[in-house]
């Protein structure tokens, strides 16, 4: 069987994962939920400088404490949880048997996580935030603006917002660091549509033939699909449940990847026919002005 180890996102500590959690167990697996220092009530230090360090050793920790147990090792991260997530799988990536990105950016090395949040007011805010934590969501409006609540009950969103925390700074504004250990180890991405993301929206954007795209149609990449929005573990538990499992054992849909012979697509000819403009040409600028001009 599978040994599942979750990592919880921006503002939450494990608590976020419990109905989830219980259902792995209740199919046999097994299901860790991670406590992120600073974050997870259990681990709030009175100072102390927290970073996103800090978290992936937290994450190592779990991985370490398990032990060589045999069972598949599956690493799961939900929003900003995949860069603590993906820093321990590069430092423990032998014991890590798949990576699965819950509604959660691509982190690259060297690239902090604030610049995967969506929203760029919130992100240009979130990075001239002055003090040692960015402020949690107060209001169900102020948490859709970090992704979409679609689905999740009144109740735990009331939940969500009275159990959350500050979120460290040092963990937004640090970058992550990658050796490329990591990088052979199998991926899974879980897509929320209801937050905007789409098995057929990622297909398109590898059509283009942007090379930073081109290993998510490797065959070790696969990806699954929930109608629900960012928070699936407490919108939909049963069914993200569901999906980890399959994850676990390799299924899920895989890319095609982009045609070859076909130059990327800001290369191509232009779809549409477009007749010509008269044009002036001062230095290196093109007027186009109009007829009475």
């Amino acid at each position: 069987m599978t040994i599942f180890v979750l990592v919880p996102g921006m503002f939450t500590g494990a608590h976020v994962w419990q109905e989830t959690a219980d259902r792995l167990t209740a199919a046999g697996a097994v299901a860790h939920a991670v406590r992120l220092t600073g974050l997870d009530a259990a681990l709030r230090p009175a100072g102390g400088d927290i970073d996103l360090e800090t978290h992936i050793a937290d994450v190592v920790e779990v991985i370490d404490n398990l032990g060589r147990t045999g069972r598949k090792l599956v690493l799961v991260g939900h929003d900003y949880g995949i860069h603590p997530a993906l820093g321990a799988a590069d430092r423990r990536a032998g014991r890590v048997d798949r990576i699965v990105y819950l509604d959660s950016g691509m982190p690259k090395s060297g690239v902090p996580a604030v610049a995967a949040v969506p929203d760029r007011s919130l992100r240009d805010r979130t990075a001239a935030t002055d003090g040692e934590a960015l402020p949690p969501p107060a209001t169900p409006e102020d948490w859709r603006r970090w992704g979409s609540t679609e689905g999740v009950p009144g109740p735990a969103l009331d939940r969500l917002t009275a159990m959350a925390a500050p979120q460290p700074m040092g963990t937004l504004l640090q970058p992550l660091r990658l050796t490329g250990a990591v990088d052979p180890v199998p991926a899974t991405g879980i897509l929320c549509t209801a937050n905007g993301a789409s098995i057929e929206m990622v297909q398109m954007m590898v059509d283009r033939g942007d090379p930073t795209l081109r290993e998510l149609a490797d065959a070790r990449v696969a990806f699954f699909e929930l109608p629900t929005g960012h928070w699936p573990m407490l919108s939909v538990p049963a069914e993200l449940a569901d999906v980890l499992l399959r994850a676990a054992a390799g299924e899920g849909h895989r890319l095609a990847p982009a045609d070859a012979s076909e130059p990327p697509a800001h290369l191509r000819p232009f779809p549409l026919e477009v007749p010509e403009a008269p044009r002036e040409r001062h230095g290196n600028v093109d007027l186009y002005l109009p007829p009475a001009a």
